[in-house]
């Protein structure tokens, strides 16, 4: 993926042995000193909403109704203490894209040896097999409730759908201007359905407060593994990299891309919590069917408000499917030795698994999407802590980073998000096998 960029992302000559070459000092000194113009900035966003593209799936919103319904704002801090954790993640996977000398998991295989490369790989295809059940299944009752007809039907067309965009050429570049067009639309209609739909923001603000009611482990992983996307954060050092980008631009990367794109998913999974909690848990109901989830936005405008959430739905279903299979193939084709690219046979070939698997699996267990969407995102985390080691190794290994290694207080939250996945995914387990 970033073969064709590489000789404008890297000029760390010294790096390989050990130092910070002289041409990396001076970009990050010119970015201290150079301000862009608004306009230039702009050009600088894609990597991290791409990411965040990812994260927003339908998982993100049955997780989020399920949360809002069941214990009304009581779950809020998850999103937020998730989307901290996100934010700095993703600032490790940008900085390894910029000083990574061909693609972060060819990197790992250098740094840290070839076995683990290939891991890295086959961790991301696992947690894309998983995301691409909520995808397809979400894809499918979006569409069914906006023109009706059978949701199979419609999932397998979007599948298809999906396949053919990945069989053009430069395929990250188109993906990219696409979800950032997405994330912003729905972000206006979130903000707008919590406005209208009137909530007691004095309680959701009472749910900042980390409380976790006893029957909700489950759910809480669940949210965890959709806001806390470490396989989104790992694979923003992949879009880094083919967009070229430099240790000068690293600060406006920041300030543009990486803490908005990140913010943005993470402000309206919130927002839906506190819509569901103000229509949902007025009544104490859970949200079982996709009619039930469709009803949390009748605020808005009666049956206009079904028909949003049913846009709405379908646009975070498409939007993450697509960035999953392209992430999944990319990054798994890298793992085994057959190049970063997209465009690559392998990556493609990988990415048509993908979307077969989830409709597969959509296919099998019609009965009951939402608890199959949630159980999904939930055994992401299982992978989780194995890539986000990487991400914190890596981003410390100081001839590869050099002046933008970890900082010490980078490390901090770094290894909260590592010990937070870790914990949840032991507690999953111990769910799974009745302790």
């Amino acid at each position: 993926m970033g073969e064709r960029s590489t000789p404008r992302s890297t000029s760390i000559p010294g790096a390989a042995r050990g130092g910070v070459s002289t041409s990396a000092v001076q970009a990050v000194a010119e970015s201290r000193a150079k301000r862009r113009t608004f306009w230039q900035q702009l050009l600088l966003i894609g990597p991290a909403f791409v990411a965040g593209a990812w994260q927003f799936g339908p998982g993100n919103l049955t997780t989020a109704v399920q949360a809002g319904g069941a214990h009304q704002y009581t779950l809020i801090w998850v999103i937020v203490i998730s989307t901290v954790l996100m934010i700095f993640l993703t600032d490790m996977s940008v900085r390894l894209g910029i000083r990574s000398p061909v693609s972060l998991i060819v990197s790992v295989k250098e740094q840290l040896g070839g076995p683990l490369g290939v891991v890295a790989g086959l961790g991301v295809f696992l947690i894309s097999l998983c995301f691409s059940v909520g995808n397809a299944v979400g894809s499918g009752l979006g569409l069914s409730m906006l023109f009706g007809g059978s949701p199979v039907l419609w999932t397998v067309a979007c599948s298809i759908a999906v396949g053919a965009l990945l069989l053009l050429r430069n395929v990250y570049r188109a993906i990219e201007k696409v979800l950032v067009v997405i994330v912003a639309l729905m972000a206006i209609a979130f903000v707008v359905s919590a406005v209208v739909a009137r909530p007691d923001w004095a309680a959701a603000a009472s749910g900042l407060v980390p409380v976790v009611p006893g029957d909700s482990w489950l759910l809480v992983v669940a949210l965890v593994g959709t806001n806390f996307s470490i396989n989104a954060a790992f694979y923003t050092a992949y879009g880094t990299k083919e967009r070229g980008r430099t240790a000068g631009e690293y600060r406006d990367v920041t300030i543009v891309d990486t803490i908005p794109g990140i913010v943005a998913p993470g402000v309206m999974t919130a927002l839906v919590i506190v819509v569901a909690a103000a229509v949902l848990g007025r009544t104490g109901e859970s949200a079982a069917t996709m009619v039930d989830l469709a009803g949390v936005f009748e605020p808005l405008a009666g049956p206009v408000g079904s028909t949003v959430f049913a846009l709405g739905f379908f646009g975070a279903a498409f939007s993450s499917m697509i960035a999953n299979a392209t992430a999944g193939g990319t990054m798994l084709s890298d793992g085994l030795g057959r190049g970063p690219s997209s465009n690559s046979t392998a990556a493609r070939t990988i990415s048509a698994i993908i979307l077969a698997f989830g409709v597969g699996v959509a296919l099998t267990f019609q009965a009951a999407p939402v608890q199959l969407i949630v159980t999904a995102q939930a055994l992401t985390v299982f992978v989780a802590p194995v890539l986000a080691t990487l991400i914190v190794v890596m981003a410390n290994r100081r001839g590869l980073m050099g002046e933008l290694r970890n900082r010490w207080w980078q490390n901090l939250f770094g290894v909260i998000g590592l010990l937070s996945v870790l914990a949840l995914s032991v507690r999953l387990a111990l769910s799974l096998l009745g302790g």
